[in-house]
């Protein structure tokens, strides 16, 4: 074989696995969303991952948003000094925080936090063929293991962007108020009369894709990990990664889809 031929056959190659694991991915994000609406459900199983993924989640995300408002609000302020423009504060970090910033940010954390989990678990589960087991108990794995989670994660998420923006404006307020000189009345005027329903939904709507995303690629990661540690390893870390990618390039096109004509 020459050279190109080599070269186009690995580039071939590459093309085939890519498509079949995309092919994979669809199938299982059909079957999964199929099973969140089909019964039975287990609404203790559910409440225990909003637990998990929302509850034990709001330190880091509140820590990320506030130190991020904090920051913004500075380099802000920083930059409109250049233009006499250090009056867009208050509404510029409530804007950015909202649309932006706390849904992206907040979950981007809970990529790394949430999706490592569930892929570890299930990764471990599927090692230790505990998830064979479900199977011969008449369990389906889908529904007692992949459905809970993306329910959970799609419902913690908005919740958990909506505390962040709070707590991310706070941290520009305390910035603004300690550090800049604002009034602190006139900063909750300029962030309330700016900030519109538009602004909110469509944060928690992005908030909402990304839990689902971050629960769907721990699924998928976990549930087809292969054998021993260094599976359950790679499982792990394919599962942030993918998460965080895609929390990215969706958020794009939600952008697209939301703000453009």
């Amino acid at each position: 074989m020459s050279a190109v031929q080599g070269f186009l056959a690995a580039i071939g190659a590459a093309v085939l696995s890519l498509c079949a694991a995309a092919g994979a991915l669809a199938i299982f994000t059909a079957n999964g969303v199929r099973h969140v609406f089909l019964p039975p459900w287990y609404p203790g199983e559910i409440g225990r991952q909003l637990m998990r993924i929302g509850y034990f989640s709001l330190p880091v995300v509140g820590l990320t948003a506030f130190f991020t408002g904090a920051a913004l609000a500075l380099q802000i302020y920083i930059g409109g000094a250049r233009f006499n423009a250090e009056a867009v504060v208050p509404s510029i970090v409530a804007i950015g925080m909202v649309r932006e910033l706390g849904p992206v940010l907040g979950g981007l954390m809970v990529a790394g936090r949430v999706s490592a989990s569930i892929a570890a678990e299930l990764g471990t589960m599927r090692v230790t063929e505990q998830i064979d087991a479900l199977t011969t108990l008449s369990t389906n794995p889908f529904k007692y293991l992949v459905a809970p989670r993306l329910v959970a994660a799609t419902i913690a998420m908005p919740a958990l962007a909506f505390v962040g923006d709070i707590i991310g404006i706070l941290g520009g307020f305390a910035v603004g108020t300690a550090r800049l000189g604002f009034n602190g009345a006139t900063y909750v005027r300029n962030t309330w009369d700016f900030l519109t329903t538009e602004d909110i939904a469509s944060g928690l709507w992005k908030a909402a894709v990304f839990g689902f995303i971050i629960a769907l690629m721990g699924c998928y990661h976990g549930y087809s990990s292969g054998r021993g540690a260094l599976g359950v390893g790679r499982a792990t870390t394919n599962a942030v990664v993918s998460a965080s990618i895609l929390i990215l390039a969706s958020n794009y096109l939600l952008n697209e889809i939301f703000f453009t004509s």
